[in-house]
């Protein structure tokens, strides 16, 4: 059967920074072909990309991912019936029980005045759609009879209504549900596919991390008090990243499902999640230690690949460290490095003539050329959503 993967390779050029740290605070490193290579964990870039959906896309497309999940839905109760507002964290409190499945605690933490705050939470991470919270909060108050929580438990013995709170929770899913997938512990049959995996971004090269002596003066201090108010060390690195990701444009299309625009070509809300997933993953960046470092950079190099069988990365052609250049800097021979081995890997698994674009920037990045159709990042975005409408239209 033939498959619509989108495949996505990054190179990157990091200076200092601490993107990514471990418990200790050094950034995430891994060993690879032999040598440490400067890491940063998928965790970390899809937490960028989903920051940069806030950028890109309206917020009834978006989700939340909370523990917080009572205080959210009441929130939408609230907003869809200002008259139940006294009673909306209950009403919140026993649709997502019965929704979900899952039980709730008062938080442990204190309220500024010393109170346990009243609204209890999820003992997990909970990721619902907007458009999921305000169909639950339509369920809510409909079902409570003017807001009373006793007319709404006994609402929901029957199966009918509380089959109509679970399809709340398992249709409308938002473009980042149904591109990271979710898990709901209490009740597996909610859970959501990822149609995306994201590779940990490894350096290309050998990196070592530094440590940074600093001091910070204290504004008060007199003239006679020498020496800083304070001092310490914290860890860095730089490097040459490679970075890759693959979209199951068929599993998104079946996450996404049911319940967007009925006007729309069915395969407009996966094309355009598409493409938007491309551009963040592009654009994004993690944030960590960004104020000390300030380290925004944009890739020097994208290739896209439009595939129908499996989804590939090229990070074997790193396995080797990349070496620096006379001249210092490793993206030059990083970029012949995958001009050399992909035509290669391609031609040895039959796997030619899939539909490729580059996107780069700089001489160095010259080798590249030769792998796709060269594009910016503009006709990338375009040229690729529609090749995954026209690849899904015939199964639409």
């Amino acid at each position: 059967m033939t498959r619509t993967i989108l495949d996505i390779h990054i190179l990157q050029n990091v200076p200092p920074s601490n993107m990514n740290r471990d418990d200790t605070g050094t950034p995430k490193s891994a060993y690879y072909g032999g040598v440490r290579r400067a890491r940063v964990s998928s965790q970390a870039w899809k937490r960028a990309t989903r920051s940069r959906f806030n950028e890109l896309l309206p917020p009834e497309e978006l989700g939340v991912r909370t523990k917080k999940v009572v205080e959210a839905l009441a929130e939408h109760i609230a907003a869809h019936d200002p008259s139940v507002a006294d009673t909306a964290a209950q009403l919140a409190e026993e649709t997502l029980r019965v929704a979900t499945g899952s039980s709730f605690d008062p938080p442990k933490r204190k309220t500024r005045d010393g109170e346990d705050e009243a609204v209890p939470e999820s003992k997990y991470l909970m990721f619902l759609s907007r458009r999921q919270l305000d169909a639950l909060a339509e369920v809510a108050v409909s079902a409570s009879n003017g807001g009373d929580v006793q007319s709404l438990k006994k609402s929901f013995k029957d199966k009918e209504q509380k089959a109509r709170a679970r399809h709340a929770v398992d249709t409308l899913h938002s473009v980042d549900i149904a591109l990271f997938g979710r898990m709901v512990a209490d009740s597996a049959d909610l859970n959501v596919e990822a149609a995306t995996q994201v590779a940990h971004a490894l350096s290309v090269h050998r990196s070592d991390i530094e440590s940074d002596f600093y001091t910070a003066v204290d504004d008060r201090s007199g003239a006679s008090e020498s020496g800083a108010g304070m001092i310490g060390t914290v860890d860095f690195n730089s490097a040459t990243l490679y970075r890759y990701a693959a979209v199951d444009v068929d599993e998104l299309q079946r996450n996404l499902g049911a319940g967007l625009q009925e006007d729309e070509p069915p395969s407009t809300p996966t094309a355009k999640a598409v493409t938007a997933f491309l551009e963040a993953f592009i654009t994004s960046l993690p944030t960590g230690k960004i104020n000390s470092y300030g380290n925004h950079t944009l890739p020097s190099a994208v290739i896209v690949t439009l595939r129908d069988q499996w989804p590939i990365s090229f990070v074997g052609a790193f396995e080797e460290p990349v070496p620096k250049s006379a001249q210092g800097g490793f993206l030059r021979e990083s970029c012949r490095r995958l001009a050399a081995y992909v035509p290669d890997l391609e031609r040895q698994y039959g796997l030619a003539d899939q539909p490729t674009w580059v996107f780069r920037v700089g001489e160095e990045t010259q080798e590249l050329a030769g792998l796709g159709t060269a594009v910016t990042l503009r006709a990338l975005l375009d040229q690729v959503g529609r090749a995954v409408s026209e690849r899904l239209e015939p199964e639409a």
